[in-house]
């Protein structure tokens, strides 16, 4: 079992920045994909931008050239640079992995409890 913290979150002005990070601990064995999700009040969860185990990134159309999204293996850890932030930016992020267990065939997704970022305008 793995467990993921995300920080970060935090009260910004709009077009200020703020740096996410999640970390995950527990019984590692394989992290596969990394990635963020958002969810605002009354909307769905959105997929923000994933991470492969390789370092390719992919990201929403809405945060395209303003966020950047990396990952150190060696730490477990996974980090949202979110920059030009917009009062649409406003929600709760959360982390996930894609994690198995060397007896697992298959990788699982793992969930934080989420990090409350607000932008005002």
């Amino acid at each position: 079992q793995v467990q993921l913290v995300e920080s970060g979150g935090d009260l910004v002005q709009a077009g200020g920045s703020l740096r996410l990070s999640c970390v995950v601990s527990g019984s590692i064995f394989s992290i596969n994909d990394m990635g963020w999700y958002r969810q605002a009040p009354e909307k769905q969860r959105e997929l923000v931008a994933t991470i492969t185990a390789g370092g390719n990134t992919n990201f929403a159309d809405s945060v395209k050239g303003r966020f950047t999204l990396s990952r150190d293996n060696a730490k477990n850890t996974m980090y949202l640079q979110m920059n030009s932030l917009k009062p649409d930016d406003t929600a709760v992020y959360y982390c996930y992995v894609q994690h198995r267990t060397m007896y697992d065939l298959r990788y699982s997704d793992y969930w934080g409890q989420g990090t409350q970022v607000t932008v005002s305008s």
